[in-house]
């Protein structure tokens, strides 16, 4: 073979040989991408805005413990208390919308707080997405045992007539406790004189001495003091009554104001958090909302399991914000 013919061959070969590279480089890119995209590929930090101990802190452990296992990746609990539940909110609306930094929402930080605090350092609506709610829990009005008044009704009409004698406790200014018994009177439209106090145990105290005369409590709490006879119910907050109080009506039920309150709970990204590892991530906690050791461990701590679309999960996030925005301000409920 001649000098041209050898040129022509290997010519032809190295054309072959680009067009080989070609194709595997056209199909390398797909494949790196998804690799780099597998979420998650490192230890992911669910921030809880409250000390360890509290309804946060339990929901927050189950949920990162089954997260994790789910998704074969470190599901991190971190405490981030402070300015009651604002600095670890905050914390997370400013981190990177990446996915590894996730925030346990609740009534109390998203959808109330924008009526406490004049100046927000994060906005509820704009700066998290929603992954999905996982349990819900009402208040019950509590009343210390030798308070001669058996129902709402009762405590309504005696403060009616009685402005300011009867006293309500809270663990502290701006918490669950506080708003929804200081809306609970506006609405009704009878001063009670608020005394807060630093955490619900303290509150529980003067409550059992007869020092203070009623207590909004999340039912789970409440029912342990009602069940021992310490205290006695009055009223619960939710739509419907409480399985752990059946025979104790609701608010609206009792006819002094048209008022419900649950607390949800649950898992919201920073905003612009990308689509993919959005949906990963609900469909992920979709399967631990479903799970029946999940759903029994809500239920023994007293809460009712959510399990709800996207749709009516930013419904409900949505609405609480609005709703309960306005009815703070108008009681003219402050945080400081």
């Amino acid at each position: 073979m001649n000098k041209a013919a050898i040129a022509n061959v290997q010519a032809i070969s190295l054309r072959w040989i680009g067009v080989a590279l070609a194709a595997i480089a056209m199909a390398l890119p797909p494949i790196c991408q998804a690799q780099s995209n597998a979420y998650p590929t490192k230890p992911v930090r669910v921030v809880v805005p409250q000390p360890p101990g509290g309804g946060f802190d339990f929901v927050g452990r189950l949920l990162a413990d089954r997260m994790g296992k789910q998704l074969g990746q470190n599901f991190i609990v971190e405490n981030r208390p402070g300015s009651g539940t604002l600095i670890g909110t905050d914390a997370v609306a400013k981190s990177a919308p990446d996915g590894y930094t996730l925030l346990i929402g609740s009534v109390s930080n998203l959808a109330l707080n924008p009526g406490l605090y004049r100046n927000l350092p994060y906005d509820s609506l704009k700066d998290f997405e929603p992954i999905g709610l996982s349990v819900s829990y009402s208040y019950t009005l509590i009343a210390r045992k030798d308070l001669p008044l058996n129902s709402l009704a009762d405590v309504v009409a005696y403060a009616r007539a009685n402005p300011g004698k009867l006293t309500y406790a809270s663990a502290g200014n701006g918490s669950g406790q506080h708003v929804l018994a200081a809306v609970l009177w506006h609405l009704a439209g009878v001063e009670i004189t608020h005394v807060p106090y630093r955490g619900a145990q303290a509150a529980y105290q003067d409550l059992i001495g007869g020092r203070v005369d009623l207590f909004f409590d999340l039912a789970p709490t409440a029912r342990v003091q009602v069940d021992a006879g310490t205290v006695k119910a009055l009223a619960v907050s939710g739509a419907a009554r409480n399985t752990m109080h059946p025979s104790v009506p609701t608010i609206k039920e009792s006819g002094v104001a048209d008022l419900d309150l649950e607390s949800w709970f649950g898992l919201f990204a920073p905003a612009k958090t990308p689509p993919e590892v959005m949906d990963r991530l609900r469909a992920e906690l979709t399967k631990v909302n479903a799970a029946p050791d999940v759903q029994d461990a809500f239920r023994k701590a007293g809460g009712r399991p959510l399990n709800l679309s996207d749709a009516q999960t930013r419904a409900l996030v949505r609405g609480d914000v609005q709703r309960w925005t306005k009815l703070v301000q108008d009681a003219g409920i402050k945080a400081e």
